[in-house]
Parts: C-alpha cells; structure tokens; sequence
C-alpha cells in the first residue's frame, strides 16, 4: 500500500542520517519505527488488562484457531461432560 506523508525538513534530515547509520532505507526504517511502536502500544494495552480479561482473550485466541469443518456430535459432548 503506497501512502504519502508529509514530513517537515529537519525530521527528515534527521531520518536520513538515521538511515545511513542503520544502513537501511528511510522508508525501512519509518516502517522500523511504526511497526514498533504498534507492537510496544499493543503489550501495554496487554499488560494493562486483568487477569479475567487475558484468560477471555486467550480463549478468543484459541477459538478461533479451531477447525470450524471439525463435527463433534452432541451425545460425544455430553459424554466427556459426564465423565466426571
């Protein structure tokens, strides 16, 4: 996806000495930069979170990894809960 930004002449002159000592593009290392800080926002809105609402996530997260085409009849649901 191709997007255009306005960035201000010193920012950018300071990006491009950045880059030279990354030894990587200007455009990389914005995309560096942005992809983290997406991911240190996402672990703080994590760590931020309680105890009950990492276990529902967790569970989400597991939820949607089951195989949806996966049939399981109801009388062997009701069996493994009658195990018990």
């Amino acid at each position: 996806m191709r997007k255009n930004i306005d960035i201000d002449e010193t920012t950018l002159t300071k990006l491009k000495i950045l880059a030279v000592f990354e030894n990587n593009s200007v455009k990389g290392l914005m995309e560096e930069a942005v992809s983290w800080f997406v991911a240190e926002k996402e672990k703080q809105r994590f760590d931020n979170l309680t105890q009950a609402e990492k276990e529902d996530l967790g569970l989400l997260l597991l939820i949607q990894q089951a195989d949806r085409s996966d049939f399981v009849s109801r009388e062997a649901i009701m069996d493994i809960l009658n195990e018990e």
